[in-house]
């Protein structure tokens, strides 16, 4: 019977949420979408790039699109090497240092030069996400099965503390920049891009120094290294076709995880370019997600202890049902609704995303192909949210720079999920009698 590891790799591991969600919350989710936002707002918000003319709020949502694409191009080749060499703390180190070192460069996008900036945030989403994908492959190893949601939310815990903290300080020197030798706001913007970076690769060596290795006679070289990962894809959906609850359960997670990434990714934006909040009120709302988000995975993953994973998960694809209609309605210019909406958001989106990741390894068979399994997970998680963000993007340009109509359609994503979550409950049903 499989062992926890040690509190000290546990302890690790998490850390690496500690060290990467830093990025999330400042680049992806606060100050960089509000500061691209207010460098490109000008000409009517539409932006020249590579010979097109585009919606600025659209071209932000295709770029990001684009990254993940290539995302979910490359896992499957990484997740190959990775098993081929059987040390995976090699490629965290990799896409931490590409993800971090593109984060620190926004600090010279200024709006004019915008192949920089559009490139320094595909390729700091490039280094993230692939990141992960190893990261999340050792928590079958790490964990034993009744362990595996309490870890998994200590890691997203970890990640909201470390965000938050660093927030604070970018939060200061954004209203207070002349007390840090800062001419205005716009350069205290800059100056946390680069704390992103600093602070994203500082607190990652704790990981790669402690996260263990495979013995030799476990690493794997089979097949050509390169081919190896698509052939593991296919041997792991192939082994889905014998799995009903699992392959419902990635169906499900499919749709919703899609309106959950999108929704993540492009409120800022929306907010700021749609609802007219101001910058300061946007860092507000979404420090306090972050906030509300550490007892919201705690309070869910107690939740699914008590009436299952598949419960609580239909539970909060329900809510979010609910918020993204609630997010449509809101009256251009109402902080105080957009506050509310962001305690709310807040809750649901930490218990969401760490309970989809351990309902996941709980579903998996006894494998010591962990990587392939994730990375197959993976995959889905970025195909999905490449379609979000492109038809997020499309649907706004289709209605004239209005993102309203791409808040509705995020509701259909939630709803398709939830009833395959309901599929999937049967199916676990079934399975148990």
């Amino acid at each position: 019977m499989q062992q926890t590891a040690p509190k000290k790799i546990v302890n690790a591991w998490a850390m690496y949420d500690w060290a990467n969600s830093v990025y999330n919350l400042v680049i992806t989710s606060t100050m960089f979408p509000a500061y691209y936002e207010e460098v490109t707002k000008g000409n009517g918000g539409l932006v020249r790039f590579l010979g097109r003319e585009y919606v600025n709020t659209s071209l932000y949502n295709y770029a990001l699109g684009f990254a993940f694409m290539l995302v979910a191009l490359m896992s499957p080749i990484l997740s190959s090497i990775a098993d081929y060499k059987g040390n995976k703390r090699i490629f965290m180190r990799f896409f931490a240092t590409l993800g971090s070192i593109s984060c620190s460069m926004l600090f010279f996008f200024d709006g004019k030069n915008l192949l920089l900036g559009i490139g320094c945030l595909v390729f700091a989403c490039i280094g993230f996400w692939s990141s992960l994908v190893f990261y999340n492959a050792y928590l079958p190893e790490i964990a034993a099965d009744e362990d595996r949601d309490r870890i998994s939310a200590k890691g997203f815990t970890m990640g909201y503390l470390g965000s938050v903290l660093l927030q604070l300080i970018c939060f200061a020197l954004f209203f207070f920049p002349e007390k840090f030798g800062l001419p205005n706001g716009t350069s205290a913007l800059q100056v946390s891009f680069l704390l992103v970076g600093v602070w994203w690769l500082g607190f990652a060596q704790i990981p790669l120094r402690i996260l263990p290795i495979a013995p030799r006679t476990e690493r794997k070289s089979k097949h050509h290294v390169l081919a190896n990962g698509f052939i593991e894809l296919k041997k792991v959906s192939q082994q889905l076709i014998h799995m009903p609850v699992l392959k419902r359960f990635l169906f499900a997670f499919f749709f919703y995880n899609m309106g959950v990434q999108t929704v993540m990714l492009a409120a800022t934006l929306y907010g700021k370019s749609e609802l007219a909040i101001p910058t300061t009120n946007l860092i507000i709302a979404i420090l306090l997600i972050q906030l509300v988000a550490i007892p919201g995975a705690l309070l869910i993953s107690k939740l699914s202890s008590i009436i299952g994973n598949i419960r609580a998960l239909m539970l909060c694809v329900g809510i979010w049902i609910l918020l993204c209609y609630g997010g449509y309605l809101i009256p251009t210019g109402g902080i105080n609704e957009f506050y509310l909406l962001a305690t709310m958001v807040g809750f649901v989106m930490g218990g969401i995303q760490s309970l989809s990741r351990s309902t996941y390894a709980r579903l998996m068979p006894e494998t010591k192909d962990t990587t392939s399994f994730f990375s197959f997970y993976d995959v889905t998680e970025k195909i999905a949210i490449v379609i979000g963000m492109f038809s997020f993007g499309y649907i706004t340009e289709l209605f004239n720079g209005s993102q309203r109509n791409s808040v509705l359609a995020l509701m259909s994503f939630f709803a398709i999920g939830l009833v395959l979550l309901f599929f999937t409950l049967q199916a676990q049903k079934k399975a148990s009698t």
